[in-house]
């Protein structure tokens, strides 16, 4: 008992014992009032004469103390209960410690008035008992307690001559004192471990709760909080909810960062940056939304020169790279705003300048808006543009370059909506793959071009291969091959008829799963076409690690064709290599004849572009290619 407890466990323990004394004193009340009324009334009222005055006032005198100190020890508990431990500990110690004092002196006085009177000692024992079973102390304190009274209670009692009872059965105070420290002991050690056991479940419950509010990297508010604390923000603001603004703070090159110096320094970067904002936007309300990505809710007026202090202080504590600090800003329509769609907004309008370096903030408008509903559209209706039919597939020829005949087409995706018209692949294509919802577009052109093979074929048509674009994130969110080979056995179609179009940037990122789904094709039998080579920075890797039926060089290379000499050296130099690895070539965006006649001159072996045709439905293409052919 000796080891220096917890404060929690300190107070933990105290709190037991004041739980403890309101019992404790309510029994002594109730007794000593039963006491004063009994003693007065046979002794005083009914005028019994067994007993002297001076017994009679000792009593008295020491039942009224005691009732006092259990009246003082009762205030003292409920109020401390109902002030929830608000009210001063040491004065609770110091009642405890007398409450403790007075019951045991109250023991001693009246069983040895008791012994010398030849009754047994019980008030002592109980008093015993009372105070250290009911209270919790620490073993050496209970040691101490019970070995002082113990043994000045027995020097009190050998002074007193014997009476008749001590001839018969006598207490083993020894044994009795033995067995109470014993109690008393066992009582703390298991108070004690079950404090332990509280301590450590509080800790476990705080540690949780943090975490539910707090950023567990930066120490900043985390957005749960932000999004559960702005409605009331809001409506607090009443009228003037329009002079509060959200902000969307991102941290522009943070990946190069953490590229550069490692994801330990980023995160102290991303530390001190959520300080810097906290420390700016004192008394707004700030969170990490996630990344390195930050939001606050702020008053309109001042919000740019607070942003422009975080951002002097970013400046001076980054480390030599280019970085900057951009910010979005929404201004709320009404009190009722959904936080969730005001950091939209205000994420959308940092978003429109992230690589325009001229600028470093943007505010949400009008003309913003228009784009964030349509942006939002996509994303909410691609399900049920998929199940009404408005995805359409538009057929782009591709030709021979020898022959200048029909030797496939490429599938094209094209969204013909009842709210917004013809929408065009770049419209909705970029967002349903940040939004990671391309593959159901995908798949549901796939589908198409399978249904549209299968009715050629049935009316006897002539039917040509078709060219399916995959995107990176197909081969992450469905198991592609799987999905082909159950079109291709539900609508019996050939797989030659399907060529398996892959971008050249998703073969970058050296994807197992990709690499998987390609040999998986290749296995299949279906060929496998690279796709836009050239249209970023081209890595002769993917060459060396990858069997390509097909190359489709990118129309960024017919650019300015008769006016750089470089761009036709490029196309030709790229020709002779892939023909010298074995594959296949197909130029795009091919558009005049000059193109059409060098392209066929220096060896490439497919064309499409708006020479031969723009993408179109299908039955518009089998009007004008396939009944030709045919």
């Amino acid at each position: 008992g000796f080891e220096k407890n917890s404060r929690y466990i300190t107070h933990y323990l105290f709190d037991a014992n004041i739980r403890s004394s309101i019992y404790m004193s309510t029994v002594v009340i109730v007794l000593e009032v039963w006491m004063i009324l009994r003693v007065l009334i046979k002794y005083v009222i009914l005028s019994d004469t067994s007993r002297d005055f001076n017994w009679i006032v000792q009593h008295l005198y020491s039942y009224v103390i005691l009732l006092t100190m259990g009246i003082l020890m009762l205030v003292y508990s409920v109020k401390y209960i109902r002030s929830r431990g608000k009210l001063s500990r040491n004065i609770g110690f110091g009642l405890l410690v007398a409450f403790s004092a007075i019951c045991m002196g109250f023991g001693i006085y009246i069983s040895s008035l008791d012994y010398a009177g030849g009754k047994q000692i019980l008030t002592f024992l109980t008093m015993e008992l009372y105070i250290s079973c009911l209270l919790v102390w620490k073993p050496y304190v209970s040691f101490i307690l019970l070995s002082s009274t113990f043994l000045f209670f027995y020097q009190k009692c050998i002074l007193i001559p014997e009476v008749q009872f001590q001839t018969g059965d006598k207490i083993n105070l020894f044994m009795f004192w033995i067995s109470i420290l014993m109690t008393s002991i066992s009582i703390y050690r298991q108070r004690h471990d079950q404090a332990v056991k509280e301590e450590s479940l509080k800790g476990m419950n705080e540690k949780l709760e943090k975490a539910a509010v707090f950023d567990e990297l930066t120490g900043i508010h985390n957005i749960r909080y932000f999004y559960e604390n702005v409605p009331e923000i809001l409506i607090l603001s009443g009228d003037k909810v329009h002079d509060k603004a959200f902000l969307f703070l991102d941290i522009g090159n943070f990946k190069n960062y953490n590229d550069q110096f490692g994801f330990i320094k980023g995160n102290e970067l991303l530390t001190r940056t959520g300080k810097l904002i906290e420390e700016a936007f004192e008394g707004d309300l700030v969170a990490r939304q996630s990344d390195d990505h930050f939001v606050v809710l702020t008053d309109w007026e001042g919000a740019l020169q607070k942003t422009d202090i975080v951002r002097r202080n970013f400046y001076s504590e980054r480390d030599e790279i280019y970085m900057g600090l951009k910010v979005g800003l929404y201004r709320p329509d009404d009190i009722y705003c959904d936080p969730r769609q005001g950091v939209d907004k205000a994420r959308y309008a940092c978003t429109m300048i992230k690589h325009k370096y001229d600028r470093d903030h943007n505010e949400y408008d009008k003309a913003m808006a228009d784009r964030f509903f349509k942006r939002q559209y996509i994303v909410n209706n691609i399900d049920k543009a998929v199940e009404k039919g408005y995805i359409k597939v538009y057929y782009q020829p591709v030709v021979w370059s020898e022959s200048r005949k029909l030797a496939g087409c490429e599938a094209l995706a094209r969204w013909i909506d009842p709210k917004y018209g013809f929408l065009s692949p770049g419209d909705f294509i970029p967002i349903l793959e940040e939004h990671r919802q391309i593959h159901k577009l995908d798949k549901c052109i796939y589908e198409t071009v399978c249904r549209d093979l299968r009715e050629s074929l049935d009316k006897g048509e002539k039917a040509v291969p078709v060219s399916l674009n995959f995107s990176q994130l197909d081969f992450e969110l469905m198991d592609t091959v799987s999905v082909m080979e159950e079109l291709v056995a539900k609508y019996d179609i050939d797989r030659h008829y399907l060529h398996i179009e892959v971008t050249e940037s998703a073969l970058t990122d050296d994807m197992n799963i990709l690499k998987n789904a390609m040999k998986g094709f290749k296995e299949k039998g279906y060929e496998i076409w690279l796709d836009d080579f050239g249209s970023g920075y081209s890595s002769l890797n993917v060459l060396k690690d990858y069997q390509f039926d097909v190359m489709k060089i990118d129309m960024v290379f017919l650019r300015g064709f008769k006016e750089n000499e470089n761009s036709a050296k490029i196309i030709r130099r790229v020709i002779e290599m892939a023909n010298d690895l074995g594959i296949n070539t197909l130029t795009e965006g091919v558009e005049t004849e000059e193109m059409v006649d060098f392209l066929a001159e220096i060896g490439c072996g497919r064309l499409q572009g708006y020479y031969y045709g723009k993408p179109m439905p299908v039955h518009d293409f089998r009007e004008r290619f396939l009944k030709e052919e045919a």
